[in-house]
Order: structure tokens, then sequence, then C-alpha cells
């Protein structure tokens, strides 16, 4: 009688799916960073400290004390003055960045608490066309701060715009600097208390107008700030930068900034500044 071993059949095991969606990856030492964990840090990563950049709507988030957040003004939308034409119509950039951000515009204005303190806000997210100036972003900074001179608050400002002002309207995104200096020039002749938070990147026409005119200016670690940038300055003047050059920490040692906080810190770094003007 011959007996025949019997085995068991063994199916292949099943590969786990791995969801890219509950992964991201660190843009500066590559790791993946659960989402999850990452989004409760505000988008810092927690091996390397790297920061990501935040939208209009988590510095809001991020700033101001639950549920205060009205906001002014959300209606405005640019106009397109030149009839720009090139590879894609300004109208059309305009379409794709509502759609992708779900703002209208790049400067989300309104009015808020930061610790119990009544504040204005003026936030440029640099998701909607690299956070750029133009006329939109100018008249509603201008509106706010008109607003702080009619309600005697201190104005707070979030800068993250890598656009400088938007060619696609001239000369009129050009004198959006002036106008929006003007408007804080107003706010100091009438003692009003103005604080600038600068995040990355702050540059080209942010920088050179309402960016730097705070009372006080607080910067993230490691943000990109200045007017133009490292390569076109290397090209330009043809010579090496020194490390770390317009990053915060460089201008903080040369006194072109006020203090470096870490994002998690903001909120109770503004409400202690607050709390002294009141």
């Amino acid at each position: 009688m011959i007996f025949r071993k019997r085995y068991a059949r063994i199916t292949p095991r099943e590969t786990p799916e791995a969801k890219k969606e509950l992964w991201v990856k660190c843009e500066r030492c590559g790791r993946i960073v659960y989402e999850k964990k990452w989004k409760e840090m505000w988008k810092v990563c927690h091996y390397c400290g790297s920061y990501s950049r935040l939208t209009a709507l988590e510095r809001i988030e991020l700033l101001t004390d639950p549920g205060t957040f009205q906001e002014r003004w959300s209606n405005l939308i640019s106009a397109d003055p030149l009839e720009f034409v090139g590879a894609r119509s300004y109208v059309d950039k305009l379409k794709e960045d509502m759609l992708k951000t779900g703002l209208k515009e790049a400067l989300v204005t309104g009015e808020a608490k930061i610790g119990g303190f009544p504040v204005a806000l003026a936030i440029l997210d640099p998701h909607f066309i690299m956070g750029s100036m133009g006329s939109v972003v100018g008249e509603k900074f201008v509106r706010i701060c008109e607003l702080c001179l009619e309600k005697k608050w201190p104005l707070v400002s979030v800068s993250g715009g890598g656009g400088g002002a938007r060619m696609y309207e001239g000369a009129l995104s050009l004198m959006q600097m002036a106008k929006t200096s003007a408007a804080v020039e107003r706010l100091h002749r009438n003692g009003l208390f103005y604080i600038s938070v600068l995040t990355d990147p702050t540059m080209g026409g942010v920088a050179a107008s309402f960016a730097f005119l705070g009372d006080i200016i607080l910067a993230e670690p490691g943000a990109l700030i200045g007017f133009a940038g490292p390569r076109v300055i290397e090209q330009t003047i043809r010579q090496k930068l020194p490390p770390g050059f317009q990053t915060s920490e460089f201008l903080y040692q040369r006194g072109m900034i006020d203090l470096i906080v870490e994002r998690k810190d903001l909120k109770q770094t503004i409400t202690r500044l607050l709390n002294i003007i009141h």
C-alpha cells in the first residue's frame, strides 16, 4: 500500500499596497513622512526640520483663535488690462489657480482674534501665481489698512510671495509697491501697530514694499528673503555669494529682521507682542 504525502497548498501572500496619498516626501532630506504627522507639525519635517509652504487658510488656522476669522473683500478678482497673451493667457492662468487653490486672489484679508486680541489680517498665499502682487493684492492690502484706521486695530501680515510684481499687469502691478507703502505710512502716522511675518519665499515687489515696513519684523527659519534671487545676483555681479545669503538667519545677523520664530511658536510670539501694546 502506497501512501502519498499531502502538502498544504500555499498561496502567495498579498502584497500590501502603500497608499501614496498617506505619505509626503521631504524636499530637503528626501525621507518619507506620514502625512497626518506632517500636518500635525504644520508641515515641518520631523527628520531634518525643513519648512514646507502653508496655504493662506492653513496660516489662518495656525495663527488665529478658532472661529474668529471673518474674511473681507473675497469677491475681488483681477482684470486683464493688457489682454496678456503668451503660452497661456492671464485669464486662463487666473482660472487655473482659482481652481487649484480655492481662492480668487493671492492675498486673503479679514479680521480675527489672536490670543484674544482683535487684529486685521493680510496673508499672501504662495500657491496663487507664486504669491505675486497685482492690482487686487494691492487694493485688498490698502483696504485692510483702512479697516485698521477705522477700528484702531493692529495689522498682522504674512508675506510669502516669490513672484514679485505681476508681469501680466505691467505698470499697474508695479505701482502697488508705492500704494501699499503709502498705506503702511498712514498706519505709522496714526500710531497703529504693524507686525510683518516673512516666510519662504518673500521676494521681489512684496519684499520691496509692505513686507519690510513692519514695526516688528518676524521671520520663519530658513526662509528665502530678498529682492532678486541669488542666481540672478551672481550672474549680474559675477561673484560667488556668501553661504546662506538671503536666508532669514543671514538677515537677522545683519539687523534687517527683529526675530526668527519657529512656526509652532508664531501665534504665542504675536500674542505677546500684542499684549505689550495693549
